[in-house]
């Protein structure tokens, strides 16, 4: 049987938000939204992290959208953010393969032991302003040395210094996958040492992302520039000030493209974003279907 990082190897992981109307939470948008995901090339998503706004949803709410990405992806991974054990026993319940360990700053290597016990751990490197904690070198090669720890996600948004220094870590730790979640700089992240992406770029378009991993894995170039621009342009659209309203706008981008009702694009928890936004996510979303990105 493979291994959970071979799983993972030079694949999407898009961490998927959840579909609201108003406050309300759309399950039907969000089965369908889940189906319409299966149907695309991703090793799996990743449920309940920062995109998915899981430590805002109630138990209740995280059990159906864990039970619904199960039930579309029965053969792929699911990963789940965790906050706190809690979090990791009700993932573990729901049949999920791995946790994303939401940044702790008390004690994080006993915090990701402590998870591990429950599920293969996926540690996370955010940045500060979105509630990260700046692990220092002796931290993370700790954790990194964890027996059931299968990686690191690093989420810098625009420090290309940092990802190359924690990229050079983790060349001490081989057998450990650096997974990128650098939205507005994918293509570079792979080419530093990223071997597989969980961003929440992948909500939409995930066969462009998907595909842009697997042409660098094969060394095909000219498709891997292609991708990375039309990634880049996305990113674009949708990583901007606020940045806590990437969400909103990747749920956006998600309806361009076919994948939620127009209707189901709320989210509770993030700024107000003008209409014109929404209108450049659409056509940056459309421009890249109609170039067969």
């Amino acid at each position: 049987m493979s291994t959970l990082a071979e799983r993972l190897g030079w694949g999407l992981l898009p961490a998927v938000p959840v579909p609201f109307r108003g406050d309300s939470m759309d399950e039907t948008a969000q089965r369908r939204y889940a189906a319409w995901m299966g149907r695309h090339p991703v090793a799996g998503v990743a449920v309940w992290a920062h995109t998915g706004r899981g430590p805002h949803l109630s138990p209740d709410q995280r059990s159906a959208v864990l039970e619904a990405w199960r039930g579309a992806l029965p053969d792929r991974v699911i990963v789940a953010g965790a906050r706190d054990i809690t979090m990791a026993i009700e993932a573990r319940r729901g049949r999920a393969d791995a946790l994303l360990a939401f940044p702790q700053r008390d004690d994080p290597v006993t915090y990701h032991a402590r998870l591990s016990r429950e599920l293969p751990v996926i540690a996370f490197w955010l940045y500060e302003a979105a509630g990260g904690v700046a692990y220092d070198d002796a931290t993370l090669h700790a954790i990194l040395a964890l027996p059931n720890v299968v990686g690191i996600k690093v989420a810098t948004l625009d420090s290309v210094m940092t990802f190359q220094r924690l990229a050079g870590i983790l060349r001490a730790h081989p057998d450990k996958l650096l997974i990128t979640g650098e939205d507005r700089f994918l293509g570079y992240s792979i080419m530093l040492g990223a071997r597989a992406a969980l961003v929440g770029m992948g909500a939409a378009l995930p066969d462009l992302q998907a595909g842009l991993l697997r042409s660098y894995a094969g060394r095909d170039w000219a498709t891997f520039h292609a991708r990375t621009a039309a990634c880049d342009r996305l990113a674009e659209a949708t990583f901007i000030p606020p940045m806590e309203g990437y969400v909103r706008r990747m749920l956006w981008a998600a309806a361009a493209d076919g994948a939620l009702p127009a209707e189901a694009c709320d989210d509770p928890w993030g700024p107000p974003l003008p209409a014109e936004e929404r209108d450049l996510v659409e056509r940056v979303v459309r421009d890249a279907r109609a170039a067969g990105d």
